[in-house]
């Protein structure tokens, strides 16, 4: 195993970690935006108004993309047993 391989399987590591997080992250980043400029609009004060919103929205999101995260860890994970089979070899 040289620096190029260990480069390889860290580079897709934090790839498909980015892949699976950008979407749950994004969706609390704009809810939290939204919710923010909703409370400066009307002043409410209340922190249960900016959690609530939040935690549906970004639960949801991950109820829907749950099939394509799979997908996802599923190809990484072949990939991951290919190239232990390749090093193997």
């Amino acid at each position: 195993m040289n620096v190029d391989y260990v480069i390889f399987i860290s580079r897709e590591a934090l790839k498909t970690a980015a892949f699976i997080l950008v979407p749950i992250l994004g969706t609390g980043l704009i809810v939290g935006i939204a919710v923010s400029l909703f409370q400066t609009i009307t002043s409410i004060r209340e922190m249960t108004l900016t959690f609530i919103p939040k935690m549906a929205f970004v639960g949801l999101v991950i109820i829907l993309l749950i099939p394509w995260f799979l997908d996802i860890l599923t190809s990484f994970t072949y990939e991951i047993f290919d190239q232990i089979l390749m090093v193997g070899k």
